[in-house]
Parts: structure tokens; C-alpha cells; sequence
């Protein structure tokens, strides 16, 4: 297994050539820094995820890592793979606040932006629980081994989890959760050495691409980093279709439909019954035809479909599978399910972004858009290199990998200005700070299932 390795952290490098070359992947690219590149903290500023950023009653708080420059330098690897217009004037460190954007979320503090993630104080510590599901509160009475719970719909639930978490310890909570299937994670330092962001696996054959065909993407992905991912392959020049369940298709469907839009729009919408032989037999026809598979499933779950990736990866030359998860497919980690806010906790950013006895959030979910740019970069240049592996990418290595290198020295100030607004100020430069933004989506998304019939009539 080859593991991208630990960069230098701090303004520099941050050319396109210094993310390609963590990959451990044969690919070549220039070495000139990514256009248009600032210091970090105005790249910060100008992103949007910085006015999510710490209390709602104070001023926005500068990022204690390169956030933002890492998905303005992925967007410039995305360039240097492949010719593609789309990418030329994507503003990767924007992609950052969209979901923000598009909800209307604002900073919160200790309360994720979104509102379904909160950072709680228990004995000895601090820890994020991730209620983002609706089974989610159905498991508390079990994970605070209490009987006495409010309703799960009760307006005090928040402050009853509050009081019985006040009494209990990190480890224990946090070691039931996860038992549990929650989404909870320890308020932990960030790491003292930079952990892989991406895990390769050469499982496969690698083969010369030299046809001009459009790479056959199978997105089983949902909700943002995944889906994220295929949008970014689509906009690369991929044909991406997305793979749903028509049981519990993509959670997204049922929230902010600009959102949903603005990431599948273009992509084609297969659903299946996988609680049916039927299904999962039309599933694996799906995956004989595919050069890349994304999924963000525990292993587990793909292997009671009857899907296995070293499987997949060893029956055809140039292929590429990659899995976007909370922890990665090693175990224990491979287990354990998280979010996008739980897992930047679990990284070490709400400490670095506050102190240890004082947690904050950083971003909207923010390992989620980091975890679907570092997926991209990383898909594409395993299909230049000819296929053939398996890339395993975690939302909490993501974001980890940059939090460690951090120096903890905040070059800039941050002022408020007499209009109102606040702005960075880093020597003679001032930069106010944007409010998150999103892009338009060309199109609406393809509703549920609208292409299963013709895709899965189409030849091998």
C-alpha cells in the first residue's frame, strides 16, 4: 500500500506538481504555483467557510490550517490532468461554503452550522455528536444507558444530552457510539505528524490509455463529498452515473434541491432495489461496464450486495475504485461512521480553531468538500497512470493532513469595519471577508431513476 505523503505546511509549496507528487501515482505535471494563489489567511477570506467560522456574536475566526489553498491547489491539479474549460474558472477555495450558501447556514460556535452537530463537555473532555440522521436520536437513550429521554422531537433533547453527557467520560462515550453506528467523535489535538490523506492499493492492472473514450463513472455515492467528486469528474469530461436506492436514495434528494442540483446535474440516475436479487443482480451488470467506481459505503455493506472492489479491481486491467468514507477502509477505523462535521472534530480542527477547553467549529462540514476535492485529484490521476487501484480516502485524514502542519501562528488580524462586515489584514493587504456563495447549476438533477431502463439496456 503507497500512502500520499506529508508536504511542508505555510504559504509554500502550493503548486499543482506538490499535490501530484503526494499521490504515489506515475504522473507528471508543471511546477508552477496554482494561479492566482494568496497567502492562506486571504484565501480564507475570500472562500466564504470563514465567516462560518466561531461564535455568532463575535468576529469570524482565521482557519488554523491551509484550508482553503488546499481546494484552490487541487482545482489546479484538476487542470493539469486534463483539458477541460469547466476548470478554468472554478474557484476551488468557494467550494468550500456552497452547502452554506445554498441552506443559508451561519457560524454557530460550538453548534456545527448546520445545526445537527454539537460540541459537548463531558468529564474529562470535549466531544461531537453528530445527530444528522432521524434513527440518530433513537439511539441516545442506549448510548447515555438512560431511560429517562425526552422525545426525539422535544425542543430540550439537545439540553438533556447536555446534562447526561456532563457526568459521563470521552472514552466510554465515544467507544459506545461508535458501537452504536454514531456519528460521535473526541474533540481531539491535532495530530503531531501529518497523516496520509490517501491510501493506494495496486490491485489491478494498469493499461495505456490512448482512446479518447469518456472515462464510464458509477457514482454510489450521496449527500456532498461523493457526490461532489462525480461532479468534478463529470465536469472533467467523465460520464457519470448515479446509483441510488429506491429505498433510501441519496438523503439529498429531500433537502435543498439547489444544493442536490448544483452537484448531480448531467449525471445519469439509475435506481435499483438492492433489497432484491433483481437489483443486485442489475447493480453488478452496472459495475461489469464501469472504469471507476465511487462509493462512500463501510466494506461491509458493499459485501452483502455482493460487491467486493479487490474483486472488481483484479477482473479488468485499468480500472479505478475509490472509497470516500469517515475513517478510511482500515479496521477498526473502517467500522466507524461519521460526517463531515464529526470528522474535521475528530482531525483536530475545532481545537486548533479554539483550545482544548474551548472547541470550535471550523466551516460547514468542511472535511466533506475536502474529502470529495482530494477524491477527484486523486481518481484522475489514477486513471492517467492506467488504473488499476484502489484509492482509499478518509473525511478525517483530509483534514488532519493539514491541521498537522499548521504552525499555529496566525500571520493576520481580524478588524471589524465601520460599514459592518470584518475584514483580514495581513501587512499592507486588507480582504474583506465574503459570505459563503454558490454557483448556478446549468440544469435540475435527473429525477429518481429516470435513466435505469436505457442504461441498463445499453451493451457492455
Amino acid at each position: 500500500m503507497l500512502s500520499a505523503s506529508p508536504q511542508p505546511s505555510g504559504p509554500g509549496p502550493r503548486s499543482p506538481a506538490a499535490l501530484l507528487a503526494q499521490l504515489g501515482l506515475p504522473v507528471a505535471a508543471p511546477t508552477a504555483p496554482a494561479a492566482g494563489a494568496a497567502h492562506p489567511d486571504l484565501e480564507w477570506a475570500r472562500s466564504g467557510a470563514m465567516a462560518l467560522t466561531g461564535r455568532a456574536e463575535a468576529a469570524p475566526l482565521l482557519a488554523p490550517a491551509a484550508l482553503a489553498s488546499r481546494a484552490r491547489q487541487v482545482v489546479a491539479a484538476l487542470r493539469v490532468l486534463g483539458p477541460s474549460d469547466a476548470f478554468q474558472q472554478l474557484d476551488g477555495p468557494a467550494l468550500l461554503g456552497e452547502h452554506a450558501a445554498c441552506f443559508g447556514h451561519q457560524r454557530q460556535g460550538r453548534t456545527s452550522p448546520g445545526g445537527s452537530c454539537r460540541l459537548l463537555e463531558a468529564a474529562d473532555g470535549w466531544l461531537a455528536l453528530n445527530l444528522a440522521r432521524p434513527d440518530d436520536r433513537g439511539q441516545l437513550p442506549a448510548w447515555l444507558e438512560r431511560n429517562d429521554a425526552p422525545g426525539p422531537e422535544a425542543a430540550n433533547a439537545w439540553s438533556w444530552v447536555e446534562s447526561c453527557v456532563a457526568g459521563c467520560r470521552v472514552e466510554e462515550l465515544v467507544e459506545r457510539g461508535r458501537l452504536l453506528g454514531l456519528p460521535v467523535s473526541p474533540a481531539s489535538l491535532p495530530p503531531p505528524q501529518p497523516p496520509a490523506w490517501l491510501h493506494v492499493d495496486a490491485l489491478g492492472s494498469r493499461v495505456e490509455r490512448h482512446d479518447t473514450r469518456r472515462p464510464r463513472v458509477l457514482d454510489l455515492t450521496a449527500l456532498w463529498a461523493g457526490p461532489l467528486c462525480g461532479h468534478l469528474l463529470r465536469l472533467g469530461g467523465a460520464r457519470v452515473v448515479k446509483v441510488e436506492s429506491t429505498r433510501r436514495p441519496d438523503g439529498l434528494r429531500r433537502g435543498n434541491a439547489r444544493f442536490f442540483d448544483l452537484l448531480n446535474a448531467h449525471k445519469e440516475s439509475v435506481a435499483l432495489d438492492f433489497e432484491a436479487e433483481e437489483g443486485r443482480a442489475e447493480l453488478r451488470r452496472l459495475l461489469e461496464r464501469a472504469d471507476v467506481v465511487l462509493e462512500g459505503s463501510r466494506p461491509r455493506a458493499l459485501r452483502q450486495l455482493g460487491v467486493d472492489a479487490r474483486a472488481w479491481l483484479a477482473a479488468q486491467p485499468g480500472r479505478v475504485w475509490t472509497s470516500i468514507t469517515g475513517y478510511g477502509r482500515r479496521e477498526p477505523e473502517a467500522g466507524w461512521v461519521a460526517f463531515g462535521d464529526d470528522a474535521a472534530v475528530a482531525a483536530g480542527l475545532a481545537v486548533a480553531t479554539g483550545s482544548p477547553g474551548a472547541p470550535l467549529f471550523c466551516g460547514d462540514a468542511i472535511a466533506d468538500p475536502l474529502a470529495g476535492l482530494h477524491a477527484a485529484v486523486a481518481t484522475r490521476a489514477g486513471l492517467a497512470a492506467g488504473g488499476g487501484v484502489l484509492l482509499d480516502v478518509s473525511l478525517r485524514d483530509g483534514v488532519a493532513h493539514l491541521v498537522s502542519q499548521a504552525s499555529g501562528v496566525r500571520e493576520a488580524r481580524v478588524e471589524r469595519v465601520p460599514s459592518g462586515g470584518y475584514e483580514v489584514v495581513l501587512g499592507e493587504e486588507r480582504l474583506g471577508v465574503l459570505s459563503p456563495r454558490a454557483r448556478a447549476s446549468e440544469t435540475a438533477a435527473r429525477k429518481l431513476g429516470a435513466d435505469t431502463e436505457r442504461v441498463l439496456s445499453q451493451p457492455c
